[in-house]
């Protein structure tokens, strides 16, 4: 359950990357840049919740490694295909 809310978390952590990209760049390369800035801030809050997960609640790295995996490739996929789709 907490690795689907975090993953709700991210992707509406991109559509607030992406409505800062639209009021910033006026445009929908402001929205894809917003997309692609999303991708490295969300690699740091993934790190963040598997560290948390490792000190905090008491798992392992190899435990917390394919939650590491799933909680950031699935946000980040979205806001490529945002990103690619936008740039065309």
């Amino acid at each position: 359950m907490h690795m689907l809310l975090v993953i709700a978390g991210g992707v509406i952590l991109l559509g607030v990357f992406a409505l800062f990209g639209k009021l910033w760049g006026a445009d929908v390369a402001g929205i894809a840049a917003g997309a692609r800035l999303f991708i490295p801030v969300w690699l740091v809050v993934a790190i963040t919740n598997m560290w948390v997960g490792v000190t905090k609640a008491g798992y392992t790295v190899a435990q917390e490694l394919p939650i590491l995996a799933v909680v950031f490739i699935v946000p980040a996929i979205l806001a490529a295909a945002l990103a690619w789709q936008l740039a065309k």
